[in-house]
């Protein structure tokens, strides 16, 4: 595990760099092959990553079948000599000019989007909504999205986008701090938990699994994990749920109900993307309660507009990690205030990367995150 050089205060290099590296390129449709890459060079606001380590997400495989919602220069990912993978983390090797907010030899994690710093929703703090989303040529970079990720030797990232990883963080857990900074942004958007407030997780994929670390975390009680395997329900328990239900034995809305007092919860963090999901939300909150939508179903359904009218139900949609909700998720976990690590399950090597991709699709009940190991530790 890299740690700081004695001199790495100086704006010197002192790690060295090759003028080409390897990278994972995407071809057609689930067709990758490493090539060779020129190494690439930091602009003035960024720096060269020397990538450590990544984890392999959802998204990442449906931007290996489907391109979206990967988006470069308004066309799809692929056979552009794209590097996918945004859910990294390693060490920095190289500043860029005027950088002078991190030093070589840090290291760090990063979040995916820096957005193009121009429009009206980066200059709100939303740049994972930026309206130039896509377009490089106006400033846009979202690394595994609209610029080459993270599954390459090295990466170039924007400063805004790096978050310090502390010495006794692993590389494999620092990779899961954008997953924690994604529910920690869908909890921001409610309003931000109050404590002492009931918040329900649907759904125990790793967005919601942090999503019950985060939660707990800022005080909220009870925090409610509702799904359908019961090894991952008993793995949110371990992050912090008072209650378990496996949605296949009871009604999850009876069961959030019960729990309550009749009450219900004042959040839904949804994170299932389950075709009833956003109905069976609205019947868990009470009055003037507050649902997030972290997931989003294949197709199509059917919502009760009128009973969010009637009970004054407030709903919210995100995308990634945005309002850099991932340096606030990166504090909770170098204060250990839940143990991410528990859902890292399994560990590849570069060499390995499209099985570690087909193991993560193929046994989605093992494999809740796979972390691809760049660089030996």
């Amino acid at each position: 595990m890299a740690r700081p050089h004695p001199d790495a205060g100086s704006r010197g290099n002192q790690y060295p760099i090759p003028a080409s590296m390897k990278a994972w390129v995407l071809g057609g449709p689930e067709e990758l092959s490493v090539v060779e890459k020129p190494v690439p060079e930091p602009g003035p606001t960024e720096v060269l990553v020397r990538v450590d380590a990544i984890a392999v997400f959802a998204t990442d495989i449906e931007i290996m079948r489907h391109g979206v919602p990967a988006m470069i220069d308004g066309g799809l990912p692929f056979n552009r000599g794209f590097t996918p993978g945004h859910e990294y983390m390693g060490t920095i090797v190289k500043l860029g000019p005027t950088v002078d907010e991190f030093q070589v030899g840090q290291r760090v994690t990063v979040e995916v989007h820096a957005g193009c710093g121009r429009c009206q929703r980066c200059r709100e703090g939303m740049y994972t909504s930026c309206l130039n989303y896509g377009y490089r040529a106006k400033g846009h970079r979202a690394n595994g999205f609209s610029t080459d990720g993270g599954f390459a030797e090295y990466a170039v990232n924007n400063i805004n986008t790096l978050a310090h990883v502390p010495d006794d963080m692993s590389d494999a857990e620092a990779t899961l701090v954008v997953t924690a900074g994604t529910a920690m942004y869908g909890l921001d958007v409610m309003g931000g938990v109050i404590a002492g407030e009931g918040v329900v997780v649907i759904g125990p994929g790793p967005i919601g699994l942090m999503g019950v670390g985060v939660a707990k975390a800022l005080g909220a009680q009870p925090v409610i994990l509702t799904g359908t395997r019961d090894r991952r329900l008993e793995m949110g328990k371990r992050l912090g749920a008072d209650h378990i239900v496996n949605v296949g034995r009871e009604d999850a809305v009876e069961a959030v109900q019960r729990l309550t007092g009749g009450r219900g919860a004042q959040y839904v963090l949804e994170c299932s993307g389950a075709p009833k999901a956003l109905n069976e939300a609205a019947r868990m909150v009470n009055r003037g309660g507050r649902i997030c939508l972290a997931a989003f179903p294949a197709h199509p359904v059917p919502v009760d507009l009128a009973y969010l009218v009637r009970n004054n139900i407030y709903v919210f949609g995100i995308r990634g990690e945005g309002k850099s909700a991932t340096h606030r998720a990166a504090a909770l976990m170098a204060q250990k205030r839940f143990d991410a690590k528990l859902i890292h399950t399994h560990t590849f090597s570069f060499a390995e990367v499209p099985t570690a991709i087909r193991y993560a699709r193929e046994r989605i009940e093992d494999a809740i995150k796979v972390v691809v190991q760049i660089r030996e530790t």
